[in-house]
């Protein structure tokens, strides 16, 4: 499996950027996609995720801090989240990654420690 992260680049607080994750060689039909981000001297945090599931339906999850300003969606067919970020903050600045984990092995769907699968990050920076 192997996840491809796309979109990041620069731009300047209050505007947009929508990041797309592709997986490959994914098989499962019922699995969560996330986005967690990096900043600068930050731990590993949790911004949104989605979950596909054949028995209890779709569901998204939103970290407080991106809430009404952040929005996941996907295409399960094609195996791919987007994240499209507006409104964007300085604060939000940092490698956003995007991750991937069959629903039957989530235990916490905010924890990072959740998913075995990770994409390599594409960066995204918020000028003041």
């Amino acid at each position: 499996v192997q996840l491809q992260a796309s979109g990041g680049g620069l731009v300047q607080a209050g505007g947009s950027l929508k990041l797309t994750c592709v997986a490959s060689g994914w098989t499962s039909s019922s699995y969560v996609m996330a986005w967690f981000r990096q900043g600068p001297g930050k731990e590993r945090e949790f911004v949104a995720a989605i979950s596909w599931n054949t028995w209890s339906g779709d569901n998204t999850n939103y970290a407080d801090s991106v809430k009404d300003r952040f929005t996941i969606s996907g295409d399960k067919t094609k195996n791919t989240v987007y994240l499209q970020m507006n409104s964007l903050k300085p604060g939000d600045s940092g490698v956003y990654y995007c991750a991937a984990q069959p629903v039957e092995t989530i235990v916490r769907i905010t924890s990072e420690n959740a998913y075995n699968f990770w994409g390599r990050g594409t960066l995204v920076t918020v000028s003041s």
